[in-house]
């Protein structure tokens, strides 16, 4: 999850489902309620720690905080110098992601495929909305949290792009290169009571709309596959918090239209790469089912 949410584009939520975590993911953030509150300020940590699945989300979250320390940069290096060949292989991770996912609806149905519409053209809509300027006021930080947090458990969706679209990602990311800890304090609360809530409207979706809300979800990934199309240009540019230009819009074109090699051979190699690297992680993920 960690190693996806450092790539623009791509969602960690996106990893968690394909491994077979999410629902006792969104389960265990679920269960962090006042009563898990009056237990910790209670000093009863055992019951606290039993409460939340406290094994569970600290195994999630050293996984995270390890990948994305020691992954940033590499992936940093490789969507600099290697663009076609690492979105290639995201391209092909997220198509083998939303198969496997799809083979989790239960129940197909006129209904079921109007969800799985609607969730890839949500997400695709998404992929393409130009950034916006907006107010950099407490509220809208605390706003911009809320919502950057939600989009990250969701499969398909980036958090970072989020933050792009809604005009914050450079305000968050220099507030956090100088430890402005109003700001980040700001920021988190909204991060916090975002993930909080939202994990209790996607866990009782999936208890009593299964198949319509993994429908959902199919289409966000098969939606966000707009973003990693290995082929773009660019069509607008920021300069980020180290004064270094960045994409801000950027625009999908046909291998034929890249000035220089397109390097099809090496993005049809990676691509594959993906999808295969997805099913073999499924695979392991059934064998490891049937031992415990």
């Amino acid at each position: 999850m960690g190693a996806a949410d450092v790539v623009p584009g791509v969602s960690g939520g996106t990893i968690a489902f394909i491994t077979g975590i999410y629902e006792e993911l969104i389960n265990s953030i679920k269960s962090i309620d006042w009563t898990a509150i009056k237990l910790l300020f209670s000093l009863k940590i055992n019951a606290f720690w039993r409460k939340i699945n406290g094994s569970f989300l600290f195994s999630v979250l050293c996984g995270i905080g390890i990948s994305i320390f020691s992954l940033a940069r590499l992936m940093t290096y490789l969507l600099k110098y290697h663009p076609i060949e690492i979105w290639s292989f995201f391209f092909g991770l997220i198509i083998a992601s939303s198969f496997l996912v799809a083979k989790e609806i239960r129940k197909w149905d006129i209904f079921t495929v109007i969800s799985l519409i609607a969730g890839g053209i949500a997400a695709y809509t998404i992929t393409v909305l130009s950034p916006a300027s907006t107010p950099q006021t407490w509220w809208f930080i605390m706003l911009s949290g809320a919502i950057a947090i939600c989009a990250m458990i969701l499969p398909g969706i980036s958090g970072a792009f989020i933050l792009l679209l809604m005009g914050q990602y450079a305000y968050i990311m220099a507030a956090v290169s100088s430890l402005n800890l109003g700001i980040i304090s700001v920021f988190a609360i909204g991060a916090i009571i975002g993930i909080i809530s939202f994990s209790h409207i996607l866990s009782w979706l999936l208890k009593n709309y299964h198949s319509l809300t993994v429908a959902m979800l199919t289409g966000f990934m098969v939606g966000s596959l707009n973003k990693v199309w290995p082929w773009k240009i660019t069509l607008e540019t920021y300069v980020d918090q180290h004064g270094v230009r960045q994409a801000l819009t950027e625009q999908n074109v046909l291998p034929r239209s890249i000035e220089g090699d397109p390097l099809i051979a090496q993005a049809i190699i990676m691509c594959l790469a993906g999808f295969f690297l997805i099913w073999g992680v499924e695979k392991i993920g059934k064998k490891m089912s049937r031992k415990n």
